[in-house]
């Protein structure tokens, strides 16, 4: 049994561990899962962990007839850094394998969270612009579209940027950036140009959905952590109800200075918009996996994968299958390299994942949407049965990649049993399972501590 003060330091080290794996977009049974096992390999077995969204709590008793040890963190809002993520599940696995002890680790995380990122600012705002420029390429824009949908990411990524220093809450942000989007687009299909306005706004809402966590939320609620999930859920519906918001707004101001606002009829496909599709999905989930600092020897795999994905959601949908099933299918390809990838480039699977699955965000289904709803009458149904749309694509997406994660990494038996809390496959933390060879070493080092203890002991008497 641990003293009380290496049992504080341990669980101190756990909970600031999970608050940053939960700040990252992971799920609750991950994060969980990677506590008790931080806590289970230094030394304290049977941890309760509890988990609700904005706070994690930790509670350790070594012996019935002793008081409880007890300590909560609050899970402070941050951007997404996957570069933190890495590192720190870099150094969950060094924990694991025994390599470091409770004071090297505690030092090793506090100078990971407060170490900066390697990247300039001004880089991840072109990161953005770029991201936005490969989803206009992947909706069949040209130049002019490309060109105002990467002024206008990089625009709103300034603003956004300056309105989280002042600590504004991020459905305000939403509605910012779906405004300045919306408006921006507006004023230039008003100028002589040939602008295609619906493209762009699209472009943007898929920048803005990106930061939204529908991943984790799905995954809470299908592993069993249905509070986390409620709340996740929560917060998405009020992201996105900011992005409608300032989009909406912005068309009602186009529409009170009676500029037209045109629909976007997607064309026929054929094999050089399929191609234009997977290059414009490759360009934006590595964009986006860039601005949220994902480790450079990710980026070219990222954009692999979504391409070979969007090139699979695209041809299963021509084959007069739904647009829900065909993303599902795309991103159960997702589920199963990414565990495979992401192993061999040392990153968390959740790394992979969450850019790939980028550029399949409804956010054309949204706009559509959107335009109809303004319009109000007789388009009122069609603008609903669109939004029930994209809410499908978006439920569709998450479940195919944690689907695609059960099949390409099954617990084993002896997991099943260290990590009984979790019910699903792992995005983030390693799946702790002990080789026989190092529980021969463990065993072999404890029986050589107990005897040099009796020697000590033996002396002393």
């Amino acid at each position: 049994m641990l003293e009380a003060r290496e049992a504080n330091l341990t669980i101190d080290l756990c909970l600031r561990v999970g608050e940053v794996l939960l700040s990252s977009g992971a799920g609750a049974a991950d994060v969980t899962a990677t506590m008790q096992g931080v806590a289970r390999e230094l030394g304290m077995r049977n941890a309760d962990v509890d988990i609700t969204f904005t706070s994690l709590a930790m509670t350790y008793q070594a012996n019935p007839e002793e008081p409880p040890l007890a300590s909560a963190r609050q899970v402070s809002r941050r951007a997404i850094a996957y570069d933190h993520l890495t590192q720190v599940d870099h150094l969950v696995r060094r924990v694991l394998d025994g390599l470091v002890d409770v004071h090297e680790a505690r030092s090793e995380l506090a100078q990971i969270v407060s170490t900066g990122h390697d990247r300039k600012r001004w880089a991840v705002t072109g990161g953005w612009g770029l991201m936005c420029g490969g989803v206009a390429i992947q909706l069949g824009g040209d130049l002019v579209v490309i060109a105002l949908a990467v002024l206008s990411a990089i625009l709103i990524d300034k603003i956004q940027d300056r309105m989280q220093r002042r600590r504004m809450p991020s459905f305000y942000q939403q509605v910012v950036g779906g405004g300045v989007a919306t408006l921006l687009a507006l004023g230039a299909g008003a100028t002589p140009l040939s602008v295609n306005v619906s493209l762009v706004v699209t472009a943007n809402i898929i920048m803005l959905l990106a930061g939204i966590g529908f991943m984790g939320a799905l995954q809470d609620a299908l592993t069993g952590f249905y509070v986390t999930a409620s709340a996740r859920l929560l917060e998405a519906f009020l992201a996105t109800a900011g992005i409608i918001a300032g989009v909406t707004g912005g068309l009602s101001v186009a529409r009170a200075l009676g500029v037209r606002i045109p629909q976007l009829e997607p064309g026929v496909a054929n094999l050089q918009t399929i191609g234009m599709l997977a290059m414009g999905s490759a360009i934006a989930a590595a964009a986006f996996a860039y601005s949220t600092y994902a480790p450079g020897r990710i980026l070219a795999p990222i954009a692999l994968v979504a391409g070979l994905a969007m090139t699979i959601s695209r041809v299963v949908e021509l084959a007069d299958v739904g647009r829900a099933w065909a993303v599902a299918i795309a991103a159960l390809f997702v589920g199963l390299v990414s565990f495979t990838v992401s192993g061999r480039m040392r990153v968390p699977p959740l790394v992979v994942v969450v850019p790939a699955i980028v550029p399949m965000l409804p956010g054309l289904s949204i706009y559509r949407g959107l335009a109809l709803l303004g319009e109000g009458g007789s388009a009122t149904s069609p603008g609903l049965l669109a939004m029930v749309a994209a809410i499908s694509v978006a439920i569709a997406l998450a479940s195919g990649v944690i689907l695609g994660e059960y099949v390409a990494q099954p617990l084993k038996r002896e997991a099943q049993r260290v990590e009984a809390r979790l019910a699903g496959p792992r995005l983030v933390g390693p799946v702790h399972v002990m080789s026989s060879t190092r529980r021969r070493r463990r065993k072999r080092a404890e029986a050589a501590r107990e005897a040099e203890e009796a020697a000590e002991t033996g002396d002393g008497s």
